[in-house]
């Protein structure tokens, strides 16, 4: 049931001092209450998904057993398996007395959109000042993969980012800008196909109007 021993001995933790509270079912509704609430992670039950999309079929009229359709049920459990469920991410931190700014953009990513379940996709850029440790750079687009691949919706998931960042690199100082095309608004309702979303978030030293600018500055080029 636990991805980790880890998980397995925050459970037992809590379920610790009640009688009623090492029922096994028990213990699966507190770990699955743990990753939604605390980690956001979902593990994606792929055959109640294959039913719920076969019913869903069955809903819109079609037939779920002709050819172009009988594999489709088993297709979107795997869809939604594969842009759910981000992998276990592995923190790569190096001790450096670098002290100005680290930036990497144009982190392309794709997540899903809670309200309607439909895409919406784009770019990242993050900045950090290091605080006495440097992460790996490849480590800063698997957070956005991290929290791309969930339910989500744009805003959170920027601050989940910042967040993350801040918590384990042990610094105040990021900031961050998403720009992002949602298909909820490109597809239907109002169908704006070239509107995009942008969000930012600058913490600690980057509220200071001079690190905001350089910020900016280094996105466009340094023009």
């Amino acid at each position: 049931m636990y991805q980790s021993s880890r998980d397995k001995k925050v459970v037992d933790n809590l379920c610790n001092g009640a009688k009623n509270l090492s029922d096994f079912h028990f213990k699966k509704v507190v770990y699955f209450l743990i990753k939604i609430k605390i980690k956001g992670e979902i593990s994606v039950d792929k055959n109640k998904v294959e039913k719920a999309i076969y019913n869903l079929l069955i809903a819109l009229g079609e037939n779920p057993e002709r050819e172009g359709l009988k594999d489709t049920p088993r297709r979107v459990a795997d869809m939604y398996k594969e842009l759910l469920e981000s992998p276990e991410l592995k923190y790569t931190k190096f001790e450096e007395k670098y002290r100005d700014i680290v930036l990497i953009k144009d982190i392309e990513f794709s997540s899903m959109c809670e309200h309607h379940l439909m895409p919406f996709f784009g770019v990242a850029h993050i900045a950090y000042i290091p605080n006495g440790k440097i992460i790996g750079i490849s480590k800063l687009a698997r957070i956005v993969e991290k929290y791309a691949r969930r339910l989500q919706v744009q805003e959170r998931m920027m601050n989940q980012i910042v967040e993350d960042i801040k918590t384990n690199l042990e610094t105040e100082d990021v900031a961050i800008c998403i720009e992002a095309k949602h298909m909820c608004m490109v597809a239907r309702g109002i169908k704006k196909v070239n509107a995009k979303t942008i969000t930012s978030k600058f913490t600690g030293a980057f509220q200071n109007s001079e690190n905001k600018n350089e910020f900016y500055s280094l996105l466009n080029g340094g023009k």
